[in-house]
């Protein structure tokens, strides 16, 4: 194993994620980091019981979430997508590029990602947080990501995903 691939931060998989959808998770965070300057999380718990799969944190504090939607199948069992357009100013579905972007709804952004990198088909609506929804979400962004590093570095603690 080399430098590189030692000091590696590991994806956040929690067995739900298929091989698609981690290959697309890597891709459109790549996409997002590069591209849009955004840094992002993956697996994120919100407040409202949910788990968005990518949170994107923007420079200026505006957030997007991205959900990934690996297969047919598992667009039309997913039922729970509007619960999170509450936590974010722009709300994607992501898929790989062989899945058809026609089965998503019209009104909602687009992109497609493979395991190196993504693209936007189709922008999403601009839905700006009110003040104390962004505050809460970007303590809990920034706890988050400050605990995953901690785990890291220090592999037996505990990690605690519920901020």
């Amino acid at each position: 194993m080399n430098q590189s691939e030692s000091s590696a931060a590991p994806q956040i998989v929690d067995g739900r994620q298929s091989p698609t959808a981690l290959r697309v998770q890597r891709g459109v965070m790549r996409f997002l980091r590069s591209v849009h300057d955004m840094t992002c999380l993956a697996e994120v718990p919100l407040s409202n019981g949910r788990r968005a799969d990518v949170i994107a944190l923007g420079s200026k504090g505006e957030i997007w979430i991205v959900e990934i939607k690996s297969s047919l199948m598992d667009y039309k069992v997913d039922a729970k997508w509007p619960n999170y357009k509450d936590f974010c100013d722009r709300f994607f579905f992501c898929k790989p590029p062989e899945l058809d972007g026609d089965i998503f709804p019209a009104d909602e952004g687009l992109m497609t990602a493979d395991g190196h990198w993504g693209e936007i088909l189709r922008p999403a609506q601009h839905a700006p947080l009110p003040s104390a929804r962004r505050k809460a979400m970007l303590l809990k962004l920034a706890r988050l990501g400050a605990d995953r590093v901690h785990v890291l570095m220090d592999p037996e603690t505990r990690r605690d995903d519920s901020f």
